[in-house]
Parts: structure tokens; C-alpha cells; sequence
């Protein structure tokens, strides 16, 4: 019963204030938007591992688990079959928790097959609307408007506009492309689906709401960081300012955007890497967020069993 009410209450504060703590830290996210994008995920997946572990812990005594592993499956089986063991309550706490896994799942599959229709109906108007350019390994398309984005999935592909080839100089092209190979590489479409599920799972919660915003912000600057590493940051921040204005389609990634002109700044005035230490803090809290959850709930287990095991050797 404690375990679920501390996980319950964990639930509760993580899901609206953990989103203070990632604005307060949005210049560190910045440094190392690959460890803040695994925290935010994290924070949002222990949010929800808490709360389907709390209804299994209040549902399944810790006593149960004291005496060993095949008791607990002992137990669950007859709670499954015949309902022995659970109370009213119990019953309660598991569909709640089940609940909740469905509505992730229910959500996760929404989303993933809505943009995957979306695509396969945008990759079949660019094969009849756009050309292969070999050079560029990316989709032409006759359009005045600079876009330069990304269509993920399986058939993934660059693609830009013969606006934005007529406006950015080769080396600029060639790192915007850079930036949408490191979408399609790193699948952060998948990412983004993740986030998506969760916001539309829960609506107004601030935790998923904040998390689906900064990881999608956060994906840009990563993209923008793989294409650095091979083009000047100068070509990538003036590529940006002309493409800052275009609209790609929501169901893909682009180098443009609302975010362009905040990264043309951070691609001009990089700030130092994280260091050895902060990484490291950043990675332990990425664990905790991860492990703590199935911690709390097993800790009343693990210490009936141990009472009962360490009884058992001291009475023969």
C-alpha cells in the first residue's frame, strides 16, 4: 500500500512540476540536445510506469512476493482465474493501470498510422510531381516556395525546392541535406511519435505537453549539431534565415521552421560542450527516471521476501 501511494504521489508532482525543471534547464538542454531529449523521455515514461506500478502494487500484497517467485505466480494465476485474493479495490487499481497502457498503445498506433498514410500519399505525389536529382540524392521540386525537409518512414527521402536551390549557394545545400540525412538516420520520427502519443493520450497534463515541445525543438538542434561536424556553422546559420520562413508538411521534418532563427543564433554563438560531469549527472538522472519507478514498487516485495526467506533460515 505505500509503495502505491508513493508511486501515485510521484504521478502526481512529476506530471506538473518536472516541466519547471526543464525550462529552468533549457540553456544546458541546448549544450547536449541528445541527453535532453533521453531526459525528457525518460521523465515522461517513468511518469507512466508509475502509475500502471501503482495499481499493481496496491493490488498485489507485498506479502505475496515474500514467499518467492513461484507463490507470486501462484497468486496471480488464481487472481487471474477465479479472482481469489483481490478485493474490489484491487480489481479497481489493475483495470486503471491496464487503462492506462491502453490508452498509450491506443494513441502510439493512432498516430504512427495517420502520419504513415499521410506519407505514402505525399511520396506518391512526389513521384509524380518531383525528379531524382543523383547529385543531390534528394527529391526536385518545381516550387518557388525555399523548403528543404525530409519524408521519413519506409520511403524515406530528402526533398527540396527548386526556390531554395535558386536561393542557397552549394555548400549551403549540401548541409541543409546533411540536417534532414540526420533526421532520417537517427529515425527521429519515431521519436516525435512518442511524444505526440503521449500528449494526445493526456491531454493537458504539462509533463507530456512540454515534453512533445521540447523534444520536437530539441531534434532540430541536434540535426543542426551532426550537420556541423562537416559544414561551417556560418553556412548552416545562413541557410537557415532562408529557409526560415517556409512550411513544410506536418507529417515531415524540416530545416526550416518557428524554431530557424533561434538556431541561427546558437549556430553563431556556440556555447562549451556539457562536460565529463555533467554528462554524467545528466545520464544517472536519465537512470533514475527509468529505474526508480520499479524500484519503489519492489522494494516492499524484496523486504517481505528477504524477512520471510532470512525467518525461514533462522527457525531450522
Amino acid at each position: 500500500m505505500s509503495a502505491a501511494i508513493v508511486l501515485l504521489l510521484y504521478t502526481t508532482v512529476a506530471a506538473a512540476y518536472l516541466p519547471r525543471l526543464g525550462r529552468r534547464a533549457a540553456d544546458w538542454a541546448d549544450r547536449a540536445p541528445r541527453l535532453a531529449i533521453a531526459l525528457w523521455q525518460a521523465a515522461a515514461v517513468s511518469v507512466v510506469a508509475s502509475a500502471a506500478l501503482a495499481g499493481l502494487a496496491f493490488a498485489v500484497p507485498a506479502e505475496v512476493v515474500g514467499h518467492g517467485l513461484a507463490g507470486l505466480f501462484e497468486a496471480c494465476a488464481a487472481m487471474l482465474s477465479n479472482g481469489s485474493g483481490l478485493t474490489s479495490a484491487g480489481v479497481a487499481a489493475l483495470l486503471a493501470a491496464a487503462a492506462v497502457l491502453a490508452r498509450v498503445a491506443y494513441c502510439g498506433a493512432i498516430v504512427l498510422l495517420r502520419a504513415g498514410a499521410e506519407r505514402r500519399k505525399h511520396a506518391a505525389m512526389l513521384g509524380l510531381l518531383g525528379r531524382r536529382d543523383g547529385e543531390l540524392g534528394a527529391m526536385v521540386i518545381d516550387y518557388d516556395e525555399r523548403l528543404a525537409y525530409c519524408l521519413p518512414g519506409r520511403h524515406a527521402q530528402m526533398v527540396i525546392t527548386t526556390g531554395a536551390l535558386r536561393t542557397l549557394t552549394p555548400e549551403q545545400v549540401a548541409a541543409v541535406l546533411d540536417h534532414e540525412r540526420a533526421h532520417l538516420r537517427g529515425r527521429h520520427h519515431l521519436v516525435l511519435a512518442a511524444g505526440e502519443a503521449l500528449a494526445r493520450a493526456f491531454p493537458g497534463v504539462p509533463l507530456f505537453q512540454q515534453a512533445r515541445t521540447e523534444i520536437a525543438r530539441l531534434i532540430e538542434l541536434l540535426a543542426d549539431d551532426v550537420a556541423a561536424r562537416r559544414h561551417p556553422r556560418a553556412q548552416i546559420a545562413a541557410a537557415l534565415v532562408r529557409l526560415a520562413t517556409g512550411r513544410v508538411p506536418g507529417f515531415t521534418l524540416g530545416a526550416g521552421g518557428e524554431t530557424a532563427l533561434a538556431r541561427v543564433h546558437r549556430m553563431l554563438h556556440p556555447e562549451a560542450p556539457l562536460g565529463r560531469r555533467e554528462r554524467l549527472t545528466g545520464l544517472v538522472g536519465v537512470a533514475v527516471l527509468l529505474m526508480g519507478p520499479a524500484m519503489v514498487a519492489l522494494v516492499p516485495g524484496l523486504s517481505s521476501f528477504l524477512a520471510h526467506h532470512c525467518h525461514s533460515l533462522l527457525t531450522l
